[in-house]
């Protein structure tokens, strides 16, 4: 069997919790990284020469490819990966409340997103901020006293929100302060030894969270 190949820029973004995925399973695979260019243009020549000739149906970055499909969009990932090593729930009712958290997470991402590619990100963060909690809060709940979001069970979507955790910490370290459980939950998942063992690697991408025009995060 080949190596699997994941293709996203050189950036934490949308790959990250693919990649902390793929640690947790032992699955092998390519980190194909890719390079937008400097201020002013980002020149993204790279992925828009080559994004019709990878066999993708939809073609988008990230992208997946292994021994079964070459797939996009990063929650089709994610679970695509979960299945293959059963992490997407035990039950109907199990799987069908991580596809909720799935999606649950992505909208906590994509207004992380929206605020740190705002060209008037200094004046929208206050107000991100104090609207924060409220987007947390949800979470804290439904996780409880559990050990992962939907059970004592990892599944899919609890390494994509342990990664927006983290961003939000780097964004706002104390945003967690309210909510112990979610604290702990970081501190557990980053004490699995796969994870553990990957955070301390030269492989593992601290920085930069986003791409290069954005205004947080591209350092």
């Amino acid at each position: 069997m080949a190596p699997a190949t994941l293709c996203y820029w050189d950036i934490r973004g949308l790959a990250q919790p693919i990649r902390l995925l793929l640690e947790y399973t032992g699955t092998e695979y390519e980190d194909k990284q890719l390079s937008c260019g400097p201020a002013p243009d980002y020149d993204k020549s790279c992925w828009f020469d080559n994004k019709f000739k990878l066999g993708l149906d939809f073609p988008n970055l990230p992208y997946y490819k292994d021994d079964e499909v070459a797939i996009t969009q990063s929650n089709a990932i994610l679970k695509h990966i979960g299945r293959n090593n059963n992490l997407v729930g035990e039950t109907a009712k199990e799987q069908a409340e991580a596809d909720m958290l799935a999606d649950q997470v992505m909208d906590l991402r994509n207004g992380f997103v929206r605020l740190s590619y705002n060209p008037k990100f200094d004046d929208q963060k206050p107000s991100y901020l104090e609207e924060l909690p409220n987007k947390l809060r949800p979470l804290s709940n439904y996780l409880g006293t559990k050990t992962w979001l939907v059970g004592e069970k990892i599944t899919y979507p609890d390494f994509h929100l342990y990664e927006m955790l983290d961003q939000h910490k780097q964004l706002k370290p104390d945003c967690l302060k309210e909510f112990a459980n979610l604290d702990a939950y970081c501190t557990r998942f980053e004490s699995l030894p796969a994870i553990e063992k990957y955070m301390k690697s030269s492989r593992f991408m601290k920085a930069p969270l986003n791409n290069k025009m954005a205004k947080f995060g591209f350092q």
